[in-house]
């Protein structure tokens, strides 16, 4: 038997109050009476207070008599079952896991610290009981696998890999599913229900954080540069062609030139530019 079943329990008020009657009529008896074999009456009620359970609201228990699964009460209540059944609680409330950032390699090797924040229940009594050990510590065991796994199907960005679609910052949703799938085929073997699970935490290790902050800074300054040279050519062109129609001045291949390099000094330029006033004639 490898699934979870459900044990409808008895009572416990109306077995209380039978308990209570094989316990006080015996003694009444025993006193007034002088019934001892009563005395036998009142052991057998002893032996039944054991019996009594209280199931409180999303908790089960499971039950088990010589080493036999009989079932699980999810029921919440007071109840009354065989006093011989070995009674075991367990919590069907969602619980959460923030795993500690962990350092793992990417798919391209580099040293990442990766965390994840996951949300899971106990879905399956019989199997979180009997399928393993412990099954709170197995999720946390398999959820640091699962991050593991997860950091080595994609990079953390795509600079050294511009193949990638997907990276583990750009991801998101994808990412997350990822995750989920690879957490719920792992802990199906404890009866665990993933309700949620995402990254919660993504950085490069401390060794090598600094130089690729600086990558992708120099990154950045390559791209806003490559942009203001696009701009500065078709600012100069524009330059150029409007004072060859409107006949401002004539120059030459020479002067052409000059002037471009001007423009291109000035429109490129981090800093603003300090223009030279020349007094004289365009050749001195």
């Amino acid at each position: 038997m490898k699934q979870e079943k459900t044990y409808s329990p008895n009572s416990g008020y109306l077995a209380l109050l039978i308990i209570f009657a094989m316990i006080g009529l015996p003694i009444w008896g025993i006193v007034a009476f002088q019934m001892f074999p009563l005395i036998a009456v009142l052991i057998f009620a002893i032996i039944c207070i054991p019996g009594f359970v209280i199931v409180n609201p999303n908790e089960s228990s499971v039950l088990v008599l010589f080493g036999k699964y009989k079932g699980t009460i999810k029921d919440n209540g007071f109840f009354w079952v065989n006093p011989l059944f070995v009674k075991k609680k367990i919590s069907l409330r969602a619980q959460n896991l923030n795993s500690e950032p962990l350092k793992v390699n990417d798919k391209i090797g580099n040293p990442i610290m990766i965390g994840i924040v996951l949300v899971w229940r106990v879905e399956n009594t019989f199997k979180a009981a009997f399928e393993v050990d412990d099954y709170a510590h197995f999720v946390d065991i398999q959820s640091e696998a699962a991050i593991r796994k997860l950091a080595g199907i994609y990079p953390y960005d795509n600079f050294d890999d511009a193949q990638s679609d997907i990276t583990l910052r750009s991801g998101g949703d994808e990412v997350n599913h990822q995750l989920e799938e690879e957490l719920r085929k792992r802990l199906a073997i404890a009866g665990i229900q993933i309700i949620e699970s995402r990254i919660s935490h993504l950085a490069y290790a401390s060794e090598i954080a600094g130089a690729m902050l600086r990558r992708q800074q120099a990154t950045a300054i390559v791209a806003a540069r490559a942009k203001i040279v696009e701009g500065a050519v078709s600012m100069v062109d524009m330059a150029l062609e409007q004072l060859s129609e409107k006949d401002i001045i004539e120059m030459d291949e020479e002067k052409r030139a000059t002037m471009v390099s001007n423009l291109m000094v000035v429109l490129c330029s981090d800093k603003d530019a300090s223009p030279v006033i020349n007094t004289g004639t365009l050749h001195q």
